[in-house]
C-alpha cells in the first residue's frame, strides 16, 4: 500500500534564510514519527506543510485519497464561552459524526481523558486539562494521521502516561514534535531529526529515541572520517597546484577540475558540521548556610480547595528537588510560598537571612515589543556576568543569537529563543536557590543537556518543577511527591513516586470501584502496572555497571592491600585512614552491586 503522505525534496525559506531544504518525508499506516532538531530547524513549520497549512516554497507533498488529518498545535486555543461539550460537538460537526456513531465517540474519548464535568468553559481549565481537550477535539475526528506539535508541554506526569499509553495503542498514524526524551524513547517507532548537518536536511531511522542516538553517532563518525579524508586529498591536491603544472595538459585540467570539486564538497562538510551551543551556566552566592528554607506543619487553600496540608520539609545546601504532581495539585503555588511571593494559610515558612532566590516562571512573561538587544542587556550595552564586563553582542552569542537579531522585538522570536532569553537574564542574578517552573518547555533537546549539565554543576540548592522524567532523574537529588489532594511525600526519585502512584490508584480503585479521581478537575487511570523496561536512562546505566563494578571490586582489593600493609600496623593514623579507604570503598561496591541486581530484575 503506497504510504499515507509522501513528501519529496521540500524546501521552506523565511526571508533569506532557509529553515531545511529538499527534505523528503513519507508517513505509513502505523508509523509514530518523532520529530526533534534545533529551535529554528522549521520543525513546527514542516508539520504545518504537512496539515495543508502552508505551502512549501518548491517540492511535492502528496496524500492518499480520502485521508482524514488532525493536528494539535503547541497552544491550545478556543472560542470564548465554549465548554467542552460544544468543542467536542462541534469537531463532530466539522467531520460528519451523528447518530450512535456520535455518542459512542463522544463518551469513549471524553471518558478514557478523565473529563468529568462537560459544561466547564473551556478557557477556564487549567494548560494541561485544555491540552487533553485539544488532543480528545483531534481523537474524535478519527483521523488517518494526527500531528502533534510538543503534546507534552503542559500536561503533567499522569497527563503524559495517558497519552504515551494512547498513542502506542492508536490505530492511526501519528507525527510528534517533541523534546521530551522518555517520550519518544517509549512512543515512536520512527525517529526524524531535521538538521543541517545531513547532507539530506534530515536523518530517518527506525526505531526508538536511543536507537535513533546509536545510528546518529554512526553516521557522525563515518561523516568525521569522510571530512578527514576529504581535507588529506584537498592538502595533496593544494600541494600539486602549488608546483604548478608546467603544460596545461588535459590531465592536468582534469586535476584542477577535480580539486575544485573536492574543495566545494569540503567546504560544504565543514558548513554543515560546524555547530554552536548555548552556554549555560548559572552563579551561586557564597552562602555557607547550612539551612536555606524550613517549611512547618504549612498548609495551603486557594478557592476553597487544600492543596497540601501538613508539610514539614527543611531545603538545605545544595539540595535539589524535583517537584512532582497532577496538574492544579500546587506545585507553582509551593514555589511561591518558598519566594514569599504568598504566606501560607496554616504553618510557619522560615528562610535564612538575605536570601538570594532566583525564580523562572513558566509564563514567560516577556514584553514582545521590547528589542533582543534591551531584554539581554536593558542597562547598556553590555552585561556584568560573575564580575566580567561582556558586550551584549557576545552574551547574545552565549544563547546562539547573531547580532542581526539584536534589534528585533521579543515577540518575534520563539518559544525556543524566548526561553533561552529568560535563562540568560537568570545567569546574570547570583543565588543560593534556583526555583524553576517548567524551565524545559520549548527548548530543543540540545540546549535541554546544556542546562541539565548547568543545574547538576550548580553549587546552590535548587527547586524543579518539569514534566521531563529524563531531566528529574539526572538532576533531582529528591523528588517531593503532591498528590492533588491535600497530601505531599518525599521520594529517593522519580521512578519511586510512580510505583507509589500506582499502588495509591489500586486501593483507590479497589476502594470505589471505579476510577480514581486525580483531583484536577478529572479522573485519570494510570497504567495498571509498572513498566518494567529499562528507560533510556537506565539501559545505559545497565550497559556500563558491570564494568564499574568490576573497578570498584579492584578499588577494594587495593585499600585492603593497603590495610595488610605491614608499614601501617606501626602507625595509628595511617591505619585508621587505610580502613576508613576500605570500608569506603566496601560501601560503594555494595551499593553497585544492589543496583546491579535491581536493574537485572527490571530489565528480565
Amino acid at each position: 500500500m503506497p504510504p499515507i503522505v509522501n513528501a519529496q525534496q521540500i524546501t521552506k525559506s523565511f526571508g533569506a534564510n532557509p529553515l531545511f531544504q529538499n527534505v523528503s518525508f513519507t508517513i505509513s499506516d502505523g508509523d509514530r514519527i518523532g520529530l526533534i532538531g534545533p529551535n529554528g530547524s522549521g520543525k513546527s513549520t514542516l508539520l504545518k506543510i504537512l496539515a495543508g497549512e502552508a505551502n512549501p516554497d518548491s517540492g511535492e507533498v502528496s496524500f492518499r485519497k480520502r485521508t482524514r488529518l488532525a493536528a494539535v498545535e503547541q497552544d491550545s486555543l478556543f472560542p470564548r464561552g465554549a465548554t467542552i461539550r460544544s468543542v467536542i460537538d462541534t469537531a463532530l460537526d466539522r467531520c460528519g459524526v451523528s447518530g450512535t456513531e456520535r455518542g459512542g465517540r463522544f463518551a469513549e474519548n471524553l471518558g478514557r481523558a478523565g473529563f468529568e464535568n462537560l459544561d466547564v468553559e473551556a478557557n477556564h481549565l487549567s494548560g494541561g486539562w485544555q491540552k487533553r481537550l485539544a488532543i480528545v477535539e483531534a481523537l474524535v475526528q478519527h483521523p488517518d494521521i494526527l500531528l502533534l506539535d510538543e503534546p507534552t508541554n503542559h500536561l503533567d506526569l499522569l497527563g503524559i502516561t495517558w497519552l504515551e499509553e494512547l498513542l502506542e495503542g492508536a490505530a492511526f498514524a501519528s507525527v510528534i514534535v517533541s523534546h521530551d526524551r522518555y517520550f519518544l524513547e517509549n512512543v515512536t517507532t520512527d525517529m526524524v531529526e531535521l538538521n543541517k548537518i545531513y547532507p539530506d536536511g534530515s536523518l530517518r531511522v527506525r526505531g526508538n529515541y536511543s536507537t535513533f542516538l546509536e545510528r546518529k553517532e554512526q553516521f557522525l563518525h563515518a561523516q568525521a572520517r569522510r571530512q578527514e579524508a576529504l581535507e588529506n586529498l584537498v592538502h595533496g591536491e593544494i600541494e600539486w597546484l602549488r608546483r604548478g603544472a608546467k603544460a596545461r595538459t588535459r590531465k592536468s585540467k582534469a586535476r584542477i577540475s577535480k580539486a575544485g570539486e573536492l574543495m566545494a564538497d569540503l567546504a560544504d562538510l565543514n558548513s554543515r558540521t560546524r555547530s554552536t551551543s548555548t552556554q549555560i551556566d548559572f552563579s551561586a552566592t557564597d552562602r555557607k548556610t547550612k539551612r536555606l528554607i524550613e517549611l512547618q506543619d504549612v498548609s495551603c487553600t486557594l478557592g476553597g480547595r487544600t492543596l497540601f496540608e501538613g508539610l514539614n520539609f527543611i531545603l538545605t545546601a545544595g539540595m535539589r528537588v524535583g517537584l512532582v504532581g497532577p496538574n492544579g495539585s500546587g506545585k507553582t503555588t509551593l514555589l511561591r510560598l518558598l519566594q514569599g511571593e504568598l504566606a501560607p494559610t496554616v504553618g510557619q515558612i522560615r528562610s535564612a537571612d538575605w536570601l538570594r532566590i532566583v525564580y523562572f516562571d513558566q509564563t514567560r512573561t516577556l514584553d514582545p515589543d521590547v528589542t533582543l538587544r534591551r531584554a539581554l542587556a536593558p542597562d547598556g550595552d553590555s552585561v556584568v556576568f560573575r564580575g566580567t564586563e561582556i558586550h551584549v553582542a557576545g552574551w547574545a552569542a552565549r544563547f546562539l543569537f547573531t547580532s542581526e537579531q539584536l534589534n528585533q522585538p521579543i515577540g518575534r522570536l520563539s518559544g525556543g529563543e524566548r526561553a533561552r532569553v529568560l535563562i540568560a537574564q537568570l545567569m546574570l542574578q547570583p543565588a543560593d536557590i534556583l526555583l524553576l517552573d517548567e524551565p524545559t518547555n520549548d527548548l530543543d533537546i540540545p540546549t535541554l543537556e546544556i542546562l541539565e549539565e548547568s543545574l547538576i554543576d550548580f553549587p546552590g540548592s535548587l527547586v524543579l518543577v518539569t514534566h521531563d522524567r529524563y531531566m528529574l532523574d539526572r538532576v533531582s537529588s529528591i523528588v517531593m511527591g503532591l498528590n492533588g489532594k491535600g497530601g505531599a511525600d518525599s521520594f529517593a526519585d522519580y521512578g519511586q513516586w510512580e510505583a507509589w502512584q500506582v499502588q495509591r490508584s489500586k486501593v483507590e480503585v479497589a476502594k470505589s470501584g471505579g476510577l480514581p479521581s486525580n483531583g484536577s478537575g478529572g479522573s485519570s487511570a494510570p497504567r495498571a502496572t509498572a513498566k518494567k523496561k529499562l528507560s533510556y536512562l537506565e539501559a545505559r546505566e545497565y550497559a556500563a555497571i558491570e564494568r564499574r563494578v568490576e573497578e570498584a571490586e579492584a578499588l577494594v582489593q587495593a585499600k585492603r592491600e593497603e590495610l595488610e600493609d605491614p608499614a601501617n600496623a606501626t602507625d595509628a593514623s595511617r591505619l585508621v585512614t587505610a580502613q576508613a579507604a576500605m570500608e569506603t570503598a566496601q560501601e560503594q561496591l555494595d551499593l553497585l552491586y544492589a543496583r546491579w541486581a535491581e536493574l537485572e530484575k527490571k530489565n528480565g
